[in-house]
């Protein structure tokens, strides 16, 4: 990406990139549509982005640098909390439990689906999951240290399966997979793998 010598300009732009991406998905994102929703010429995004996959690979960036500043705002708030606390708030901040969580998962799963058929666009989103199954494996590892009853490889990818799942399930379908019934399963797998605090059934 060339950004613009304008800071405005650039903001916008950037906007524009996620606001067109999240409404239409990758189908939608195009030169005109980023232009005409960023209040500017198609020169100015051309010059700016050198094909669609750069504009796609614009929107999924600014997703991950969205996600690692929640994931950051953990550390920091949750620095003397048990590992088991920080680990279920990383999982419910990978939901679409606000406007602009709900605007990521868009992005994301839309990312997925255009990624599926390019190399360079599925080594990005595979860095970017990756990293974040490495935060979770590391913080299951850290609840249950001394447990050796625990797969931590296989718990971190049950987790991690069911959030992505329940992200991006409820993008199509948000009264069966309400904020209220995802938490819920959240804290039921949690407490399945011995790391919650909910009441066996």
């Amino acid at each position: 990406m060339a950004r613009p010598k304008d800071a405005d300009a650039a903001r916008r732009i950037s906007e524009a990139v996620r606001a067109v991406m999240a409404r239409g998905g990758p189908q939608s994102l195009s030169v005109r549509a980023v232009a005409s929703e960023a209040g500017c010429s198609t020169g100015l995004i051309m010059h700016t982005f050198a094909d669609k996959r750069a504009l796609l690979a614009h929107a999924r960036a600014l997703q991950h640098e969205r996600a690692a500043r929640r994931l950051a705002a953990i550390d920091e708030d949750m620095a003397d909390a048990p590992a088991a606390a920080r680990l279920r708030e990383t999982l419910m901040a990978a939901l679409p439990d606000d406007d602009e969580r709900t605007q990521d998962a868009r992005i994301w799963l839309g990312f997925l689906a255009a990624a599926l058929d390019d190399d360079e666009l599925r080594a990005r989103h595979v860095a970017g999951n990756r990293s974040f199954v490495e935060r979770v494996r590391g913080l299951v590892g850290e609840a249950r240290p001394d447990d050796p009853r625990l797969d931590v490889a296989a718990t971190t990818l049950a987790l991690v399966s069911l959030v992505e799942g329940l992200t991006s399930l409820s993008t199509a379908d948000t009264e069966l997979y309400s904020p209220e019934a995802r938490a819920a399963a959240v804290d039921r797998a949690l407490t399945a793998h011995g790391l919650g605090s909910l009441p066996p059934r």
